[in-house]
């Protein structure tokens, strides 16, 4: 395993973690994700990635169960949530969602009893809240950091002016701006990773923990002939994932990946998954695999990444079309 040192921080996290969306509380139970986790902490992964609307905090409670009955070295792990969306989706209360003070200390302390640990390694503002006042936000960060609730903050789907905007209030007040962000990254879904973060990564040195490396399945090819059962995007209640990700496009240059893929004599996983560790600004790509076979699968690209040449990655920027063009 490779580990990587989260932007300026000195924290170092393998640079694959597995997450548990959609997945735990949803397509495994609690004996498939002791094996899962356990196979990927076996494997050097050291980074376990959850949040508060995760299965409205069932996969939090699965996590926690797993973590102790594994009883390993609360050293050699982390583990993160976010908030921000709250348990109840539409059903929420005021107060129960949002970056206010009183929901953002409320989910933490939540966060910390479902999954039955004493602090959270990292702890996410997982969208923005332009109801909130920034110095809000910054200061409730800074408390849980001082009383030793959590151990970094950060942002997930932050626009790069609203994070800048967080550390620029950090600064003002002497206090402790984002070390990191959440943000989607894959081969569909470049411009925030390869764009709009540049000056971010240059300036402050910001890590990043990126999520849906294979597009929700669909860089896996597993979609080109439909849907298949048991699969992410058969899952009710996910119609809105299935509408974003099942173009005609897309599939069409999924195929065409197909062949890159042959070429190096890997999967089509495998590739997107080495792909995006492939970018230095990546400090972790969290995995969401359902099976045991499927992580092995991609922990391969751990091998993989160094192959993909100059040239390599010229024909994917050439299939996909969508490399983002610096103004």
């Amino acid at each position: 395993m490779e580990y990587r040192r989260m932007g300026k921080t000195g924290l170092q996290l393998s640079v694959l973690s597995y997450g548990s969306w959609v997945t735990f509380s949803k397509q495994v139970d609690d004996s498939a994700s002791d094996r899962l986790m356990g196979l990927a902490y076996d494997n050097g992964i050291n980074f376990f990635d959850n949040a508060e609307a995760y299965e409205g905090g069932r996969s939090e409670e699965m996590m926690g169960r797993v973590l102790s009955k594994k009883n390993w070295d609360r050293t050699t792990y982390c583990v993160s949530s976010k908030a921000f969306f709250g348990l109840y989706g539409k059903n929420n209360k005021p107060n129960q969602h949002g970056l206010s003070r009183k929901h953002l200390t409320e989910a933490c302390h939540a966060a910390l009893r479902r999954m039955q640990v004493d602090y959270l390694d990292l702890f996410y503002c997982h969208r923005p809240d332009r109801d909130t006042p920034m110095e809000e936000i910054v200061w409730t960060m800074n408390i849980l950091l001082q009383q030793g609730k959590i151990l970094y903050w950060g942002t997930s789907e932050w626009t790069a002016a609203e994070i800048m905007e967080a550390h620029a209030v950090a600064k003002g007040l002497g206090l402790i701006g984002p070390a990191m962000e959440q943000p989607q990254y894959n081969m569909l879904e470049r411009q925030k990773m390869e764009c709009d973060y540049i000056t971010i990564f240059k300036n402050v040195g910001m890590g990043t923990t990126i999520w849906s490396p294979l597009a929700s399945g669909l860089l896996t090819g597993k979609y080109n002939d439909g849907i298949p059962d048991g699969s992410r995007l058969a899952i009710e209640n996910y119609a809105w994932l299935k509408d974003r990700m099942l173009q005609d496009d897309k599939l069409a240059k999924v195929r065409q990946l197909a062949k890159v893929a042959t070429q190096l004599d890997t999967s089509l996983a495998t590739l997107a998954v080495a792909w995006t560790i492939h970018n230095p600004n990546v400090t972790t790509t969290i995995l969401g695999a359902t099976k045991e076979s499927q992580l092995l699968e991609n922990l391969k690209a751990l091998e993989l990444y160094p192959k993909l040449t100059p040239a390599i990655m010229q024909e994917i920027d050439d299939i996909m079309g969508n490399k983002p063009v610096f103004v």
